[in-house]
């Protein structure tokens, strides 16, 4: 609303050509907000929005996911690392609210945002230092080199305007995108853009060193086809079972290749690492505008020792570079930097590229029906309700009160699902 109670900006769904179009006219803009990301997502129902200020100019485009209820038409609708727009320029007290309504009139028990603007960021020798130090344990508890204030106007707006902040990790809907990224910078802080040796010199040596000798090994880096998707699955099977992680099917990146590819033919390579014959590693690389993503990889246990897995990626990164792009991504760490943490290998291995640790603000939450929207948190969160029971076992005193406390959670959630469901809300 403006000052007077006029509505100056508005939203409203647009073509997804229109929507492409402002993707392609901005500097970048992550691939899950692309309109060919809604395909991938088949799951889910989407569509492109766009909003206009008060000369029909368009200032902003989102793609939204609506994911729906159990036997019920009421959706959380979600824009993953979105909306899009220059947020130096639109003020969110405006901007938001005409999203809100209209998800509302789409059957939207909530609404979820995560736009991907970085908020704060530290840079390696920063990274370093507080893994060295054993008195830190939280990336957070450390001075970050660079602040962003637009962040911090975006994070008051939206705690003022009644969003939801990010809850503790584990919490909140399945549903959602890391706020804590690794971004390997590929341009100078005067925008001039890095050669591939000035890039290779800031990593640290472990790195170089782990390149030269897949090279000398005679690791063989080629782009595949979407034929090579079935060795890329195979390969990322044998990943998901020795990392314990629940694998997707090779239909998704099928699905992920016809469809980003359909919207822009460098949109999605694959790369494969192959030694003497053998896929040892494979990768998918994603691009818009500036910045390129590592979206997925796998890695085989046999022939670890050719370092594929740092071939593989040198490839893309030196890709990155010939195609013109600002930032090369490696997508989420947490920014746990305790000795204890077990995943505190996965930031050594990215530190080692010489990039820095990027906070997101995050995403937040906007209640439009409360009962549904705890409902639905406790029906998506029904395995992390299990881990508590799991953990509440192990203390013999209370297991009785702890399991009355977390089952009551998702029955009255559900109760109260049928009751505003009852209530026609």
């Amino acid at each position: 609303m403006g000052r007077f109670g006029v509505v100056t900006i508005s939203v409203r769904i647009i073509p997804a050509a229109k929507h492409l179009d402002f993707i392609r006219s901005q500097p970048s803009a992550s691939f899950l907000q692309t309109p060919a990301w809604g395909q991938v997502k088949s799951e889910w129902e989407s569509e492109s929005l766009g909003w206009f200020d008060a000369d029909n100019e368009m200032i902003g485009a989102g793609l939204v996911l609506y994911r729906q209820v159990p036997k019920v038409k009421r959706f959380l609708a979600y824009l993953p690392e979105g909306p899009v727009a220059d947020w130096s320029k639109v003020d969110a007290t405006e901007f938001l609210p005409p999203l809100i309504e209209h998800c509302k009139n789409r059957g939207a028990f909530g609404v979820r945002i995560g736009p991907a603007l970085l908020a704060r960021a530290w840079d390696a020798e920063t990274i370093k230092s507080a893994i060295a130090d054993d008195n830190v344990r939280s990336l957070s508890a450390v001075e970050p080199d660079e602040t962003n204030q637009v962040a911090t106007r975006l994070h008051n707006a939206l705690r003022s305007g009644g969003w939801l902040p990010p809850g503790p990790e584990g919490e909140g809907f399945a549903a959602g995108q890391p706020q804590f990224n690794f971004w390997l910078p590929l341009a100078h802080p005067d925008g001039r853009p890095k050669t591939a040796d000035e890039v290779q010199k800031g990593m640290n040596q472990q790195w170089r060193r782990n390149i030269r000798k897949a090279a000398k090994s005679g690791v063989v880096v080629r782009q595949g086809t979407r034929e090579d998707l079935a060795g890329f699955h195979r390969v990322y099977l044998e990943t998901a079972e020795r990392d314990n992680f629940t694998p997707r099917p090779l239909d998704y990146f099928e699905t992920m290749w016809d469809v980003l590819r359909g919207e822009d033919p460098d949109r999605m390579r694959l790369y494969l690492a192959e030694h003497e014959g053998d896929l040892v590693a494979a990768t998918t690389w994603v691009r818009v505008g500036d910045h390129v993503w590592y979206s997925y990889g796998a890695s085989t246990s046999a022939k670890r020792d050719v370092r594929g897995s740092n071939a593989i990626q040198w490839q893309m990164i030196a890709d990155a570079i010939e195609a013109g792009a600002r930032t090369y991504d490696l997508r989420g760490i947490t920014d746990s930097v305790a000795s204890d943490d077990p995943t505190l290998g996965l930031i050594q291995f990215k530190v080692g590229t010489g990039g820095r640790a990027v906070e997101y603000p995050g995403e937040w939450d906007m209640p439009i029906n409360r009962p549904l929207y705890r409902a639905f948190d406790a029906y998506m969160n029904r395995g992390a309700i299990t881990a508590r029971v799991k953990q509440v076992a192990r203390n013999p005193v209370g297991i009785l009160r702890g399991a009355l406390r977390l089952t009551a959670k998702p029955i009255n959630a559900f109760g109260t699902l049928r009751k505003a469901i009852s209530d026609g809300r």
